[in-house]
């Protein structure tokens, strides 16, 4: 890189309304996600929404207020959401203003570089540089690597805030067209209260978890409640798109520490990170953390090199058939595949990889069993039958790994809730055409 950045640095440092003036009617805009959302340029392009016709927008998930999606900005902004998110989204959807590309988290850099036909413009937050003129992209990799190379102009909020990651996450100033400098907080995401049942499920997923396993956990109250159960292990390690504050707990008591892990020995691999500013405090400039692209992190391939291998992820329903839907209620999307999938198949290729789909047994209020005989029409099936292996509720497991479609319906019969045992059976018994074993209902897996 050149010495001169400093100058380039200067010449380029904007305030976000003349930023936005480089973003033009038509274009392909894509913001930095999740906890990086570049709030100070995002806010400025709403307050001159009258410049701009069918400016389309795509990122992932999305936790700021998101006012691109409200109904009277549809002629100004397309937001094109490969995971949907927040309440304006899911509105918007319904509704069909907003769009939904189906993607799972590993894809996204490809779709970005090879299958969009433009990104005009890429949004994001980044450290202020160091004495060599790098900044960090600091706890997103997500995508915001891939949209940084990919993009025709990259316009990046400088924040003090953003923490200096170690990993793929550095980027010259003098590969930036225009720097905002502003001194926003980043998003917090609160710590959720973990309801009894919650627990349950914690501590039914910890039982399947062994010393030395290298782990993959989200975010929200499941995650947090599985590692309220994990402080007697020993020796976890983290390969994981994502992790929130359960993890940091448990790397402060020294129950992670990557000792055991068979692939990036000694690191926490993750692309991106959301939570409390505690957290992004402890990740500043913390040579354990690594992070990468999430094309990397969530590559099957490279997630099934971790030995143990344990993979957790959530779903909204799942049918006898063991296929679950994870990222909408029938037609309704709620979410998006995400890294699920990647993550499934990965550990299910690990030597000695276990793969965990959780769900409560019920919708809240106990009004509906979450396990089904089949999925609704229309539905999309996140978690193909193939892929299946452990699903857990707060009642048991269920193995479901090389067992035929009638022994999984079974084995799912036997950790739904007792309410619905009845009307469960009764579909199992049609469809199989014989007599189900009650018998075998005290008993799990």
């Amino acid at each position: 890189m050149t010495s001169n950045w400093k100058e380039h640095y200067n010449e380029r440092l904007v305030l976000a309304e003349e930023a936005i003036t480089h973003i033009h009617s038509g274009d392909t805009v894509a913001f930095s996600h999740a906890a990086i959302e570049p709030t100070h340029i995002v806010n400025a392009l709403l307050a001159h929404a009258d410049d701009y016709r069918n400016v389309e927008i795509i990122h992932m998930i999305g936790v700021g207020a998101m006012e691109y999606c409200k109904p009277e900005y549809k002629e100004n902004f397309h937001h094109n959401a490969f995971f949907a998110s927040g309440g304006k989204t899911k509105k918007g959807i319904a509704e069909g203003y907003i769009d939904v590309t189906p993607c799972c988290l590993s894809q996204m850099q490809d779709l970005l570089t090879n299958r969009i036909e433009k990104l005009d413009v890429f949004i994001g937050q980044m450290s202020p540089p160091d004495k060599h003129g790098y900044c960090s992209l600091g706890i997103d990799l997500t995508y915001e690597r891939a949209a940084f190379d990919a993009a025709k102009i990259r316009i990046m909020q400088v924040n003090p805030n953003v923490p200096r990651v170690h990993g793929a996450t550095f980027v010259h100033v003098n590969e930036v067209q225009y720097f905002v400098e502003c001194d926003d907080p980043l998003i917090e995401i609160p710590r959720p209260v973990i309801s009894d049942v919650e627990m349950a499920l914690g501590r039914n997923c910890a039982s399947l978890i062994e010393d030395g396993a290298t782990l993959q956990l989200g975010i929200g109250s499941l995650p947090d409640a599985v590692c309220k159960f994990l402080t007697d292990k020993k020796d976890l390690g983290i390969h994981s798109e994502m992790i929130s504050d359960g993890v940091m707990e448990l790397m402060e008591a020294g129950v992670v520490n990557n000792s055991r892990k068979t692939l990036h020995k000694g690191k926490a691999v993750v692309a991106f990170v959301m939570g409390t500013k505690k957290l992004y405090d402890f990740v500043d400039d913390n040579p354990v953390f690594q992070l990468m692209d999430g094309a990397y992190v969530n590559d099957a391939a490279i997630i099934a090199q971790n030995d143990n291998m344990v993979s957790i992820n959530s779903c909204v329903e799942i049918d006898f058939y063991g296929q679950a839907a994870s990222e909408s209620i029938g037609k309704m999307q709620i979410s998006g595949t995400g890294g699920q999938t990647d993550f499934v198949r990965g550990a299910t290729r690990s030597r000695g990889g276990k793969s965990l789909i959780v769900l409560q047994s019920t919708t809240q209020g106990g009004k509906k069993s979450k396990i089904v005989p089949f999925l609704a029409e229309g539905t999309p099936v996140t978690l193909p039958r193939t892929d299946i292996d452990y699903v857990v509720t707060e009642y048991g497991i269920a193995a479901m790994r090389g067992k035929s479609i009638r022994e999984r319906a079974k084995a799912l019969i036997k950790i739904a809730h007792p309410n619905f045992h009845e009307e469960l059976i009764a579909a199992w018994e049609q469809f199989f055409n014989q007599k189900f074993p009650r018998e075998e209902l005290n008993t799990v897996g």
